[in-house]
């Protein structure tokens, strides 16, 4: 191969895309070993490339492989083949369907040849369409043969990548090629003739797009996490990474090799890990890793194709995050061996040695570095318990329970603190620590507090006010310090009781009821406060509870309240029961019984017991008026002494069905009203329901008269002028200067009598004689009425006697007489056989008259 880079080629350095091809600085390409070349054509990629200037220029080439003789280097008969035909024939002509000739002259048909891929790089320049290869068959010298492709690429999609000339038989590509969009296409070639008829059998085409390093390594992650332990090993695992390539695998194109490129610390080594440059598994190469120094290191991977070559390959980088976690090799140790510590004595607190502190050297939170401090002594180690170091330097605190100032002043621990976890092997140091702790209790004001909290006390209810129930006092623990408790009310919801400030005695301040919406569960509770005077006053709280037991202070009450019976005794009768707010004994049984007055209550009611807490009353006499009854009902329970309530109820009396059911009547005569009440109700309701059905006929009666009277002249047929009212007002001060009474009666006749015979405004009121009008022809035509009706409009037009055009006008008046003489005088000039089919064309208003005189003799 050649190159010109215009500057002399120096420095410029070869290189190509497979690695069985070298290229040496003069440009001859050879084999880099002894290979087979399977194939008819190898095509390679060229590229030359300037260090200097980083430029890179890429060429290619296509290597035509030639067939050794199968004749054992005899030349086959027949013509001498030119050098060019040749070279064509080898280069670009595929004769998939070459025959050949037998000994004897006679054609025979060898089977079809397995065609070679065709091998097209990617990316490629162009010009394009670029010729890939010619196919023809060796029978397009005895007839004209059109060749085609089918296949994905061809005619299935995508569409149109390759090409055939359907004449010359030339297959062209017609774009670049992208082999990570698709590696390979299997197309095949047909060989028809001119009326379409296969001449040859289709044949396979392969065709393999070779792979350019056109795409770089990606890492599946840009950042990785690992962890490996302190004081490991060289060659310890700690990772992997992993890049891949789109690029074809199976070159150097797609063979992608790790490196680290820096590490960060550099301490204690600047090369504390390596990397497998074909697997990508992170390891340690040096020892020394220390958490207490270093915690973490970033480490960057740098992944490059072309199996590593940096010159010429693609690269990607990538971080690694790796973790030094902690292991126990570190013991704690406390800073200070005796601790003297106050508290204040408190029954529950926290009491944190401030000097106590352990030195932990683990990992915060972790199990090698969080201590377990534990009390060595035996008389008082129940008072405390240990939690856990907090803090990069470990403190130890102690939680009291239940220290008392009045119990202990003071207390001596021995503290143990250790690790949760077991020192590491090969440690050789003690693995806990241990400390001397006093601590002193100091006094403060403890609040006062009651010894029996809830207190219950149990009494009757009713008490009068001022009773004394108890004495609710509370004890002050301070027994060292001389303070006086006051008591008072926390919570008093009834505001039933009193309670002195000095002494706790608790006192009824108003009468206890057990049925009060207050009492739950016949208890009710009161809260009270108990303070001292200590500074800071502290105070306590104590609940007082008490139990009301029940007396009978509650009369019964009779239920229902209504109830509904008839008016004749049968099976109807009334269940009556009895409530109480007292509780047993001092409820039922009840005793039920009518009172002795007045005496028709017994007369005509009576009472059946049917158990301790029910009763039936029904009638005693046989009839009784429908109505509404006060039956009185004295209901006594069992009381000590036994309480009686005399109750009233509402019982409606009423005539009843076959079945024992109030009728409507009869619950209506039940509700108060008598006979004749009923009556008068069913008489007003008749006669309005007569008044409203006479309203209906009278209107229905009204609506047929208006439809009876039907015009003589139906108003579509009435030729007479209208009155149509449109409501318009005047056309202000200039339409009002103007005589009215000429619309009434003119004083003069002049210009009445100077009009032209026949012509008369049908505004006016005729006045005076009028002249007869001409006698019609016997066979009228429809251009009279337009003439008659254009005279009269031009007659009112040039009328200066007419009122103003917004003026009210006056059509066919009559008046008292008419100047016209008798209608019956109008007679016929004809015989009588005259034709009036002629009113027919009049139109719609003439259709009436049509009908009246077109009959003729059947009339």
């Amino acid at each position: 191969v050649k190159f010109n880079n215009c500057a002399g080629n120096k420095g410029v350095r070869y290189d190509t895309n497979s690695l069985d091809f070298k290229v040496r600085a003069d440009g001859t390409l050879y084999a880099a070993h002894h290979l087979q070349v399977p194939s008819k054509q190898l095509i390679l990629v060229v590229t030359a490339w300037d260090p200097q200037t980083l430029g890179r220029w890429e060429a290619m080439v296509r290597f035509l492989v030639a067939e050794k003789s199968q004749h054992n280097g005899h030349k086959p008969k027949g013509r001498k083949a030119l050098p060019g035909e040749l070279v064509q024939q080898q280069s670009d002509t595929l004769l998939p369907w070459r025959q050949h000739q037998s000994a004897n002259g006679l054609r025979r048909q060898k089977r079809d040849w397995v065609i070679p891929p065709i091998n097209v790089p990617e990316n490629s320049r162009g010009p394009f369409p670029q010729q890939l290869v010619r196919i023809r068959s060796d029978k397009d010298k005895e007839i004209h043969i059109r060749y085609s492709i089918t296949g994905v690429g061809a005619d299935q999609p995508p569409m149109e990548v390759f090409n055939i000339d359907p004449v010359s038989g030339r297959m062209y590509v017609t774009r670049p090629m992208d082999r990570e969009e698709r590696a390979s296409y299997h197309l095949r070639a047909h060989a028809v003739d001119m009326n379409g008829n296969k001449v040859e059998n289709p044949i396979d085409l392969y065709i393999y797009v070779i792979d350019m390093n056109d795409n770089r390594p990606e890492f599946i992650n840009q950042v990785y996490n690992g962890s490996v332990d302190e004081g490991s090993k060289p060659g310890t695992y700690v990772m992997t990474v992993t890049a891949n390539d789109a690029d074809d695998g199976t070159t150097a194109n797609g063979m992608v090799r790790y490196r680290i490129v820096t590490q960060t610390p550099q301490s204690p080594s600047q090369n504390m890990f390596t990397i497998n440059s074909e697997t990508g598994d992170i390891v340690t190469v040096a020892a020394g890793l220390d958490r207490e120094k270093v915690q973490q290191y970033i480490v960057i991977v740098q992944a490059t194709d072309m199996e590593g070559n940096l010159n010429y390959g693609l690269s990607n980088t990538a971080t690694a995050i790796i973790t030094v976690t902690d292991v126990n090799d570190n013991p704690p140790e406390f800073t200070t061996s005796t601790v003297k510590q106050p508290q204040k004595g408190v029954r529950t607190s926290v009491v944190s040695t401030r000097d106590l502190t352990a030195s932990l050297m683990g990992q915060a939170g972790s199990r090698n570095w969080g201590g377990m401090g534990l009390p060595t002594t035996t008389c008082t180690h129940s008072h405390f318990s240990f939690s856990q170091p907090k803090g990069p330097r470990g403190k130890v605190q102690h939680f009291a329970a239940a220290v008392d100032y009045e119990m202990n002043r003071a207390f001596m621990l021995t503290v143990m603190v250790s690790n949760q976890a077991p020192l590491a092997s090969g440690i050789q140091m003690s693995f806990q620590s241990t400390a001397g702790v006093t601590i002193s209790v100091t006094d403060v004001n403890e609040a006062p507090y009651f010894p029996t909290n809830h207190k219950l006390i149990r009494l009757e209810e009713g008490v009068p006010t001022g009773t004394v129930l108890t004495t609710f006092s509370a004890v002050d623990p301070d027994r060292f310090m001389q303070q006086a408790v006051r008591y008072s009310k926390l919570s008093d919801p009834a505001n039933w009781l009193n309670i002195n400030a000095t002494n706790g005695q608790i006192t009824t301040a108003a009468v206890l009821d057990r049925e009060s919406d207050y009492i739950k569960n016949n208890v009710y509770e009161a809260t009270f406060l108990a303070a001292d005077n200590g500074i800071p006053p502290a105070s306590g709280t104590g609940t007082l509870q008490i139990y009301l037991i029940d007396i009978n202070d509650n009369a019964p009450e009779l239920l229902p309240k209504e109830a509904q019976i008839c008016e004749k005794p049968n099976l109807n009768v009334i269940n009556i029961t009895a409530a109480d707010a007292d509780v047993d004994p001092n409820v039922g049984p009840f005793v039920f019984e009518l009172p002795s007055v007045p005496s028709a209550v017994r007369k005509n009611w009576t009472i059946t017991r049917l158990n301790g807490d029910y009763a039936q009353l029904s009638l005693r006499i046989m009839y009784l008026e429908a109505g509404v009854y006060d039956v009185p009902i004295i209901v006594t329970d069992s009381g000590n002494p036994p309480l009686y309530n005399t109750s009233v109820i509402k019982v409606k009396v009423c005539p009843c069905d076959e079945n024992g059911d109030c009728t409507t009547i009869g619950a209506v005569a039940a509700a108060g009203l008598g006979t004749g009440a009923i009556i008068a109700i069913l008489i007003c309701i008749i006669i309005l329901l007569t008044m409203v059905l006479l309203f209906v006929v009278w209107m229905k009666r009204r609506e047929k008269e208006r439809h009876t009277k039907q015009l003589l002249i139906d108003p579509e047929d009435d030729v007479r002028d209208n009155i149509l009212k449109y409501d318009e007002e005047g056309g202000g001060e200039e339409d009002q200067d103007y005589d009215l009474s000429q619309l009434q009666q003119p004083e003069t006749m002049d210009h009445v009598l100077n009009k032209t015979p026949g012509v008369r405004r049908v505004d006016e009121r005729p006045i005076g004689a009028e002249p007869q009008y001409p006698i019609r022809p016997v066979i009228p035509h429809p251009g009279d009425i337009g003439d008659f009706i254009n005279e009269g409009l031009r007659a009112a037009d040039n009328d200066p006697t007419a009122p103003p055009y917004d003026s009210l006008l006056v059509f066919d008046y009559e008046g008292s007489g008419s100047t016209a003489g008798s209608v019956s005088s109008l007679n016929s000039s004809s015989s009588g056989d005259q034709d009036y089919d002629y009113l027919n064309d009049w139109g719609p208003r003439f259709k009436k008259l049509a009908d009246m005189y077109g009959g003729g003799e059947e009339d």
